[in-house]
């Protein structure tokens, strides 16, 4: 990677990289940290692309974009789940919140 720069980051669910690099991949052969992170993605992707999407921006109107995507990438099942994500962000959510952040993600999961 020496002489590349990086131009602009954008976060995006793990399932959206899995399509990615699997179009790599069919192009190129992937190199040791692709192989790595497509493995991963492939054991730790709970959703669908679609749904993920749909999760993400459900979950925008509640909540920040990177913290919605870390929850779309978790699916988690209760609220101390919800209270791990957010232990480390500033500023603190109500309950209230974090029981509609749930449901939305209960209603994707049962899509699955």
């Amino acid at each position: 990677m020496i002489g590349k720069k990086v131009l602009e980051t954008e976060p995006i669910p793990l399932a959206k990289v899995k399509p990615l690099l699997e179009d790599r991949e069919k192009v190129h052969e992937l190199n040791y940290e692709q192989n790595l992170a497509l493995d991963h993605v492939t054991k730790f992707s709970k959703v669908p692309v679609e749904n993920a999407e749909k999760l993400v921006a459900e979950l925008e109107e509640i909540i920040k974009k990177t913290q919605a995507i870390k929850i779309a990438d978790i699916m988690p099942e209760d609220m101390d789940d919800m209270r791990l994500i957010f232990a480390k962000e500033r500023g603190s959510h109500k309950k209230e919140e974090l029981e509609d952040i749930l449901k939305i993600v209960d209603k994707y999961r049962e899509e699955e």
